[in-house]
């Protein structure tokens, strides 16, 4: 439960607004505890993860429980405890759940909590398994390969059959 205080102060209320416009710009949310990490290790993620088009954004707890309350979501306040950052995933959750687990099997600092990944909450065994699940773009590759070569399959039956008849007349 996110601690409000009696008398708002306009320095946090714009904080929240911040954070909380910054929320609703994405729909998933994967939760991070980065002690332990140093300057240079965050910026590496950071640049791993904006190539995905995603954000990691360090947030102070009670912050982030006061926006995501206001923004209806399932409740979250169990993973913003002690140091935390959010990866804010934009278009694909999954290969931002592979950059996060990549990394932390480099630097095992950093600690991957769970998230919030199309209004379900995950845990951290149910985020990595999503990890290694094709992506969005992988699968309708595989989609459209499946798709193509049964139509290739079928064009050249039936150049086969055109053939044939083409000898025998």
């Amino acid at each position: 439960m996110a601690i409000k205080a009696k008398k708002a102060q306009p320095a946090k209320t714009t904080a929240i607004a911040d954070i909380k416009a910054r929320f609703e710009q994405v729909n998933d949310y994967i939760f991070t505890e980065y002690r332990g990490m140093t300057v240079e290790q965050i910026t590496t993620l950071r640049h791993q993860l904006r190539e995905k088009g995603c954000s990691y954004k360090v947030v102070k707890n009670n912050f982030a429980r006061i926006a995501f309350s206001e923004l209806a979501t399932p409740d979250v306040s169990g993973y913003l405890v002690g140091p935390t950052a959010i990866a804010l995933a934009g278009e694909d959750a999954n290969a931002v759940a592979k950059v996060l687990f990549d990394f932390a099997k480099e630097v095992p600092t950093l600690v991957i909590k769970g998230g919030l990944i199309g209004g379900e909450i995950y845990d951290n065994k149910k985020i990595e398994a999503y990890s290694k699940l094709p992506g969005k773009k992988d699968l309708i590759s595989m989609l459209m390969s499946t798709m193509n070569a049964t139509t290739s399959k079928l064009a050249r039956t039936l150049q086969a059959v055109a053939d044939k008849m083409k000898e025998s007349a």
